[in-house]
């Protein structure tokens, strides 16, 4: 079913004539959450972001559960606790650049994303800042933000509360390669 929506996806953004579609070869989105008792960090690997040149739109489709921690009770506390992974499998984003890019020409360009961002069930717009780096047939994207947590809902226990911060930093890098068609 995932790789059915995943395709129709691709199909969607690719249905604009001479679009072009970037699809992430490798994606590591990193979060960090400083607190007084004990820092919280994941790492996940499984993301795929997709981008459509011609129309600038951007979509990405996180597994919550593929977040990796230091700590196995760490890794099971935010699944189950705070992500509730199970009823809220996935956070998206969609969005468009708001920057006109040549794709064409090699070199790095400051840009702003603005779209949806749908976490834990609560959709909220966000724009985001990042960097294209274009260098022949590979983007590289990366972007450092910041998520309140409480803006999506997620609730920390009050025994907790110390151990979460109440923003958490996030840090997206990802390479993609033009999509090829068979």
């Amino acid at each position: 079913m995932k790789n059915l929506l995943f395709t129709l996806v691709i199909i969607a953004l690719s249905n604009s004539v001479g679009a072009q579609i970037y699809l992430a070869k490798s994606c590591e989105i990193t979060f960090f959450s400083a607190a007084p008792i004990e820092n919280i960090e994941a790492i996940n690997k499984s993301t795929k972001p997709i981008i459509n040149t011609t129309t600038g739109d951007v979509q990405m489709k996180i597994v919550i559960s593929g977040f990796m921690f230091e700590k196995p009770l760490m890794q099971e506390h935010f699944n189950e606790n705070y992500m509730e992974s199970e009823k809220f499998p996935n956070a998206i984003y969609k969005g468009k650049i708001n920057e006109k890019i040549d794709w064409t020409k090699d070199g790095d360009h400051k840009v702003t994303i603005t779209g949806t961002f749908d976490i834990h069930g609560v959709k909220k717009d966000r724009t985001i800042d990042g960097i294209i780096k274009i260098k022949g047939q590979e983007v590289n994207i990366s972007s450092n933000f910041k998520i309140h947590i409480a803006d999506y809902n997620i609730k920390v226990p009050s025994l907790y509360i110390k151990n979460i911060a109440e923003d958490v930093d996030v840090k997206l890098n990802a390479t993609l390669e033009p999509l090829k068609k068979n």
